[in-house]
């Protein structure tokens, strides 16, 4: 049987860019428990999209908003059967996807200092490119070929 729902963690700001979005990618981007170094990595990755801070954050918020996804499947079971119900993302849930792919995108790459390749992934995004748009896109691709089954996510 499940307990109640987890309650939401309030998210910091980040003291820097003063940015909720800068503060969870910090945490997403921590391995090991090394925030300090992860801040080092996505601010120098920041930095390197425009002189200016306001508009290298502004840059990196845009590129968020590029990655998030409308719209994803879940699994749902009817009648034995196993479908895959396409249903809204929160606005909440469609930050930390778009958050996690970008990182995962970075990581992916090979032969590079981390920073460098963050840097490149999020430009990428910014730019409606990379492997974290695709992954979007794939999602979107899913949920359209899933539509038939929309109405078993309505009850």
């Amino acid at each position: 049987m499940r307990s109640g729902r987890a309650k939401k963690r309030v998210t910091e700001t980040d003291l820097i860019h003063k940015s909720k979005v800068v503060s969870r990618m910090t945490n997403v981007l921590m391995l090991k428990g090394k925030k300090s170094l992860a801040r080092k990595v996505l601010y120098g990755a920041i930095g390197r999209l425009a002189e200016d801070r306001r508009e290298g954050l502004q840059m990196f918020e845009q590129a968020v908003k590029n990655v998030m996804p409308v719209q994803e499947v879940r699994s749902r079971r009817v009648g034995g059967a196993t479908y895959q119900v396409p249903m809204p993302v929160k606005h909440e849930r469609a930050e930390a996807l778009a958050l996690r792919w970008i990182v995962g995108a970075a990581r992916s790459k090979k032969g590079k200092p981390m920073e460098e390749k963050l840097f490149e992934e999020i430009k990428n995004a910014q730019e409606g490119t990379g492997n974290a748009v695709r992954k979007r896109d794939e999602t979107h691709k899913m949920a359209e070929a899933n539509r038939a089954f929309a109405h078993f996510g309505r009850f």
